[in-house]
């Protein structure tokens, strides 16, 4: 069997709601050469349940976005692995596949929209895809991927409890440029903004990356957070 072209790899812990829309549209994905990878950590829903018969692995592994993540990263097979988050839709196959092949990919992320109709998201999503543009550090929201070789070279995901995806974008900008796929985003649940109310999640959002570079701890990072 040939090596597939990309390994998709999804956390999850207790993401019913979310799975079915995020598995269907990657099914074409598979159908073109890539494979998807669900790890758990631990859900109490019917998560694995769901995943199981749209997916090539459920893995399980000890609760963590970072450890989930690497776990994934150990068992896929692709010349590229594309960390994705389960509330979070990839674009059509193709116009994405075709930029993933090309031969000098070392790593990239996606541009992001949010899925809430509200002219404020359209601010968020278009500071967020500036900013990442402009620094070549980018959240996991953004759908990261990473040349096989290159991520274990970086040392995968830190151990980290938060913050996991800056700090590996920020050390992987050091060694090579990203691709940023160019004429289509992937789309974000905005539940996270809807919940605790845009302007309040923008400011959560920039005082942990201020706390974050200052050397904080992680485990203050994500009490603050949650």
């Amino acid at each position: 069997m040939s090596q597939p072209v990309a390994s998709i790899i999804i956390p999850i812990y207790n993401e019913a709601a979310s799975l079915p829309a995020t598995l269907a549209a990657l099914q074409s994905y598979r159908q073109r050469g890539c494979e998807v990878i669900v790890v758990d950590g631990g859900s109490r829903d019917n998560s694995c349940a769901i995943a199981a018969s749209q997916v090539d692995c459920v893995l399980h592994s000890g609760k963590g976005r970072a450890v989930q993540m690497n776990a994934g990263a150990r068992k896929a097979s692709g010349k590229l692995l594309v960390f994705l988050h389960a509330d979070t839709l990839l674009p059509q196959a193709e116009v994405v596949i075709n930029q993933w092949l090309q031969a000098d990919v070392r790593w990239g992320f996606f541009t992001l929209a949010l899925s809430g109709r509200s002219l404020a998201f359209r601010i968020v999503e278009r500071s967020i895809n500036w900013r990442s543009a402009a620094t070549h550090v980018a959240t996991g929201d953004q759908a990261l991927f990473f040349n096989r070789a290159f991520f274990f070279e970086r040392g995968g995901f830190a151990a980290m409890p938060l913050m996991e995806d800056v700090e590996l974008t920020g050390h992987s900008r050091r060694f090579a440029k990203p691709l940023i796929i160019s004429g289509v985003s992937v789309v974000t649940s905005s539940r996270r903004w809807e919940q605790r109310g845009t302007l309040a999640t923008i400011l959560l959002m920039w005082r942990l990356r201020a706390l974050y570079w200052l050397g904080v701890d992680g485990r203050e990072l994500v009490r603050r957070y949650e």
